[in-house]
């Protein structure tokens, strides 16, 4: 009897901790986090000037976001080769992921036309991984889109690309809540020829 009295304080001290510790909207969105994950949140924030010119990207990109165009696809399972493309210029894509172990998980292909920055726009916290072939590509920072920049998109990675290479875009997520989620895809800045 002392043991099961002992565990039910245990659990209900537990469960006060727990409800005690109340948290932001996007903490509470979090999913608990992989290694590559928790790689993703250490990724830097952007600096100035690179953050005001990402603030007027996300603006244009929140347009489409919230107006369209919209093309919903399905990402291909991890481990498998995408077919689906997000490479139409101006395009809310609309994503689902499949079922992926655990959770659920994704990819699609994007293709620049022009080698230069891009800015990738999600409508979650959550970020994306981008890779050539089997080589993960570098991604040069973060901005966390402020509500009042734009209601339906969160989060804009930028990655420095080049042009006409296939780049395989990879998602995942625990809850499925966020395995649906937009992206929206906008050059945030071109490679000038000398």
């Amino acid at each position: 009897m002392k043991n099961l009295i002992r565990k039910s304080l245990l659990a209900s001290g537990v469960a006060l901790l727990l409800t005690g510790c109340g948290g932001t909207e996007a903490e509470l969105e979090q999913e608990p986090q992989s290694l590559e994950e928790r790689q993703d949140t250490l990724l830097s924030a952007c600096g100035e000037p690179e953050a005001t010119e990402l603030l007027e990207v996300a603006e244009h990109a929140c347009f489409h976001g919230e107006y369209g165009p919209f093309e919903a696809v399905t990402a291909a399972a991890l481990g498998t080769i995408p077919f689906v493309d997000v490479s139409a210029p101006h395009t809310a894509y609309n994503i689902t992921l499949p079922a992926h172990g655990y959770g659920y998980g994704g990819a699609v292909n994007f293709i620049p036309e022009e080698s230069g920055e891009y800015a990738f726009l999600l409508s979650r916290h959550r970020g994306l991984r981008i890779f050539n072939g089997n080589t993960e590509v570098a991604r040069e920072c973060r901005l966390h889109v402020p509500e009042e920049t734009c209601g339906s998109l969160r989060t804009a990675i930028v990655a420095d690309l080049e042009a006409n290479v296939e780049y395989r875009l990879e998602f995942k997520a625990i809850f499925p809540r966020n395995s649906q989620f937009t992206l929206v895809v906008e050059e945030a800045g071109h490679h000038h020829e000398e």
